[in-house]
């Protein structure tokens, strides 16, 4: 636990209550800005009613996993990992949405550059979705590329590739499950400012 968010205690070492009050003041006033339990309760008022699905931290690896409700799995209560699982549904078709981390294959680090490739023809899109939600909550942004001898970062092809669908995307953006959790995201976070090209600059840099 942070210093900051510890009580202020009298001599006796008890919690003075006028702290107390005045933390709690201070935080119902300003919360945590990027909290990953926030995204969470917003997903479901978004989309629990019509998709009944749930998105929950807490795990050590993320996964999708259908059942009742169906359930999005980010990493322990990283902000950016929620988001990046929240593309991905956002990604997925119907019968995609009906299979365990929707069906997709996944190889780990050191993967051959076949298997790079692939990799990354596959996350273009949902990391692409990830900016334009970053840029939505006005975090920053980095491409992952899973995979230490891979591209050159933001230096590589691939943050150009994801920096340009999500521009393409931002243009032809219809009534879709991203385009709401976008929206939704940006009344969060940026008081309902609308998603332009030059927030998408002013979270991801790339050479």
């Amino acid at each position: 636990m942070r210093a900051a968010n510890l009580p202020h205690c009298d001599e006796a070492g008890e919690p003075d209550q006028r702290s107390q009050q005045t933390d709690a003041a201070r935080a119902a006033k300003f919360p945590a800005r990027f909290d990953s339990g926030d995204l969470e309760w917003l997903f479901a008022q978004v989309f629990l009613a019509a998709y009944d699905t749930r998105l929950e931290g807490g795990a050590d690896e993320p996964v999708y996993l259908p059942g009742a409700p169906n359930r999005i799995l980010y990493t322990r209560d990283y902000f950016r990992s929620a988001l990046h699982e929240v593309a991905h549904w956002c990604v997925a078709g119907a019968e995609r949405r009906t299979r365990e981390d929707y069906g997709y294959w996944y190889a780990p680090d050191g993967r051959d550059a076949a298997q790079q490739a692939n990799f990354l023809h596959v996350e273009v899109a949902p990391q692409a979705l990830e900016l334009l939600f970053c840029a939505a909550c006005g975090h920053d942004f980095r491409v992952s590329l899973d995979n230490l001898s891979g591209d050159a970062g933001e230096d590589g092809p691939f943050a150009r590739a994801v920096h340009q669908e999500a521009l393409r995307r931002l243009a032809m953006a219809a009534d879709q499950r991203w385009v709401r959790w976008m929206r939704a995201l940006s009344a969060r976070y940026r008081d309902g400012a609308a998603v332009t090209p030059d927030c998408l600059q002013a979270v991801h840099s790339f050479g």
